[in-house]
């Protein structure tokens, strides 16, 4: 028959007060026997409260924020027993302790009949209760080490726990016998621990060694056990991840490597949902895109309260910008950048521009800038230098060379750029590129562009000549293997064979991925590009 259980809050040793930082169950929710209901953290460790049977979750007692002592009743659980069976509810007697009250057990300890400078003690494995094969999930020293007493050396991981076994005295780490990965019981050796420390007061002499022994006296010690609640990732555990052991075993089901999740819980701790939203996140757009700087090692630029310096003010990002600054990042950490820097000489091209311009003007056609030139000098280049017009295969061993020629152009808008797409522009005279270019900007600058006006671009153009500057690095818009930027014109003089004359010259700067272009293949197509704008008559030939 069914019975009703008071879940309370098992022996946590002398905690009292402690948040509960996660509910894990709702009402209605059908549990097996030891799975986790809710998690409770103290400064020190974290720990799941367990349900006692299988059965039925019915009312909970706490929420987020709630604090509960050992025997605080936190849930209802409605349990299926036989009548015979049926026993008054202790679901905390029932609950697994993380580790034993004792402060400390010690096995046995050979020691020198005579005091020596310094002994070799082996630390081992404390008692972890009913707990066997359990995994090392961090090893925090190396051989050589010093440290501290109490300072952890590895932290162990059940189901239920993660516990740190700690160095039971002051000294030097020797003979580490562990890494990541092994499984360990009470009793398995950790490391040899060279110390000069007075043997613990709970060893106990076994065998008086003779007097003139020459190397360190060796011991056996077990490590301290903590707390019986102590059983957290530790401050000094740095790149571990702040989570409860349920969330660590739900995120190894999952296969989540949880360094990679956000956690958006207290103190950056991560919850269920944010391992549900990364595999989500890795799901839709492919798992290098679940983080930003996923698989580079790079660590997160810490956060800084800079209201602490002076008034601040919150401005969000606007759409546009967050999704240019996810694509950028994105292809800056996956394309190796080369940027190859020239001048063009542009005197004729701006006076032919310019008195053309004025008879546009004049027939009320459209105004005639340098852009529409650099989109069909980029075009005659891409053509005789065809891996320009290319973008690498998924699979990295291929490239896709592509029979249609379309450039983009950065607009500068109030929200940010966008790249507008100008379609076979081999198939277009100068005229009708300007007219499109500026119809393409007003779209811009309005927020009218059409997502399929912004798709299918070959290459790019990123011109600041209309702001400054002499040359600068442009990213390249990945899956593209190529950008030019262009930046303002200025006159300058230039040696002429006889004598310094005055021409007006244009910074032009090639980013290019590395992978698919080398330096050379790079640098003849903006030699070609620096003729093609020097002289318009070489787009004909």
């Amino acid at each position: 028959m069914a019975k009703d259980i008071e879940v309370t809050v098992p022996d946590i040793g002398d905690y009292h007060d402690i948040p509960v930082i996660d509910i894990l169950v709702k009402p209605g929710d059908t549990v097996d026997k030891d799975a986790p209901l809710l998690t409770l953290e103290s400064d020190k460790a974290t720990m799941d409260v367990p349900a006692p049977e299988a059965g039925v979750v019915g009312a909970l007692k706490v929420k987020l924020g709630d604090r509960v002592s050992q025997g605080s009743l936190v849930a209802m659980l409605k349990a299926s027993t036989a009548v015979g069976d049926a026993k008054p509810a202790k679901p905390a007697a029932a609950a697994p302790k993380p580790a034993v009250k004792e402060e400390t057990k010690a096995a046995a300890v050979t020691t020198p009949a005579a005091a020596a400078p310094a002994r070799m003690a082996a630390v081992t494995v404390p008692d972890v209760g009913d707990y066997h094969d359990i995994p090392v999930i961090e090893v925090f020293v190396k051989d050589g080490d010093r440290v501290e007493k109490d300072a952890p050396l590895v932290t162990l991981e059940s189901e239920k726990a993660t516990m740190d076994v700690p160095a039971p005295a002051a000294g030097i780490v020797r003979t580490l016998k562990l890494k990541v990965g092994d499984r360990v019981s009470v009793g398995s050796a950790v490391c040899d621990l060279e110390t000069t420390d007075a043997a613990p007061a709970a060893a106990t002499p076994k065998a008086a060694a003779p007097a003139s022994a020459a190397p360190p006296a060796r011991e056996t010690i077990a490590a301290a056990v903590p707390p019986p609640l102590e059983v957290a990732t530790p401050a000094a555990a740095g790149s571990l991840p702040h989570a409860s052991p349920s969330i660590r075993k739900f995120a190894r089901e999952l296969g989540v490597e949880l360094s990679r999740v956000n956690g958006s819980g207290p103190r950056g701790r991560v919850t269920r949902e944010d391992v549900q939203g990364f595999v989500k996140t890795a799901l839709r757009t492919g798992p290098a895109a679940a983080t930003p700087a996923a698989g580079t090692g790079i660590p997160p630029i810490p956060a800084v309260d800079f209201a602490q310096f002076g008034t601040i003010e919150i401005k969000p990002l606007a759409r546009i910008r967050k999704l240019s600054a996810a694509h950028l990042h994105r292809s800056w950490l996956n394309i190796p950048h080369v940027t190859q820097s020239d001048e063009a000489d542009i005197t004729e091209l701006e006076a032919f521009r310019k008195a053309q311009g004025e008879e546009l003007a004049a027939a009320g056609k459209t105004k005639l800038t340098l852009l529409p030139f650099l989109l069909k000098a980029c075009q005659v280049a891409m053509q005789q230098y065809p891996e320009f017009n290319g973008s690498l295969a998924p699979d990295g061993e291929n490239l896709i060379l592509k029979k249609y020629c379309h450039i983009g152009f950065a607009a500068d808008t109030p929200n940010g750029l966008v790249v507008p797409v100008i379609r076979d522009v081999d198939h277009k005279g100068v005229v009708q590129l300007a007219a499109e270019c500026a119809d393409l900007a007003k779209k811009a600058r309005d927020g009218k562009l059409k997502p399929d006006e912004m798709k299918g671009g070959c290459f790019t153009i990123s011109s600041l000549g209309g702001i400054g500057g002499s040359h600068f690095t442009p990213i390249i818009n990945a899956p593209e293997v190529a950008i030019l930027g262009v930046s303002r014109s200025q006159m300058k003089p230039t040696w002429d064979g006889t004598q310094f004359v005055p021409r007006l010259m244009v910074p032009l700067s090639l980013s290019y991925d590395h992978r698919v272009i080398d330096g050379a293949y790079a640098a003849r197509f903006i030699v070609l590009l620096v003729k093609l704008l020097s002289d318009l008559r070489r787009i004909l030939l």
